[in-house]
């Protein structure tokens, strides 16, 4: 299994989910209304056929518009965040090198109108975000060029790119060859309590794909990171403003 540590690939930095067994199982929190609720289900079942990491839908943890993430877990939310540029967001905090909780919030500001509502953008903005969560980064950042056929793809044509593929379960074998100490992963059924760490406001910034564009040092080795999914340029706030 240590041979695994030797692909090259897209991990988040050297960020994981302490266990001490593989398979292990990330529960993740239902907060979701009935328009993403297949999409959650169907994101978890592609990222179980990973051969070290299995996700469960959960009975969910906390209001959908604040997400405040459990200890343990991934909270999974959809809410109307405005029109402020993004289409979903993927938070982990950690500690050392450690995830010790997760969220994933869907802005329903932009899925609810014609252009993000088909059943692929739901699928690939799902996928990647709860993908971000468990420590991988992406396959690719030019949303131009030809899909890779994995939600770890950037894309302007979402319809090959809905799902994990093989590269992404090479790459958790990768992060997870090895066994922790503890573990930072709560039982999969349990709901627990929200943490007292709040989501911040993010700023509306240049349509970027994707990036990392936050992280934030609580002090004690405990940091969190912030990904986003930024929707297309001619949809960002002040698109097209002084045009004629």
């Amino acid at each position: 299994m240590c041979a695994a540590s030797s692909i090259a690939g897209h991990a988040w930095g050297n960020y994981h989910w302490a266990r001490q067994a593989n398979p292990f199982t990330l529960g993740l929190g239902d907060n979701v209304s009935s328009a993403w609720d297949s999409h959650l289900e169907t994101a978890s079942s592609e990222w179980n056929r990973s051969t070290v990491l299995q996700t469960a839908v959960a009975p969910g943890g906390t209001k959908p518009r604040p997400c405040k993430p459990t200890a343990g877990r991934v909270e999974v939310c959809d809410a109307a965040y405005g029109f402020n540029g993004w289409l979903g967001i993927a938070q982990i905090w950690i500690s050392g090198s450690h995830i010790t909780q997760g969220i994933t919030k869907l802005n329903d500001s932009y899925f609810n109108g014609a252009k993000y509502n088909p059943p692929a953008w739901r699928n690939l903005v799902m996928c990647q975000e709860i993908g971000h969560t468990f420590g991988l980064d992406h396959q690719d950042e030019n949303f131009s060029n030809a899909n890779l056929g994995t939600c770890i793809d950037y894309t302007s044509d979402p319809e090959t790119n809905q799902f994990p593929n093989g590269h992404d379960y090479d790459q958790l074998d990768a992060i997870y060859w090895h066994l922790d100490a503890d573990t930072t992963v709560a039982q999969s059924s349990q709901t627990g309590k929200p943490s007292a760490d709040a989501e911040d406001e993010l700023e509306v910034g240049t349509a970027q794909w994707g990036r990392l564009i936050r992280s934030t040092n609580r002090g004690g080795g405990r940091k969190k990171f912030t990904f986003v999914i930024w929707a297309d340029p001619e949809d960002q706030p002040g698109a097209g403003r002084g045009r004629r």
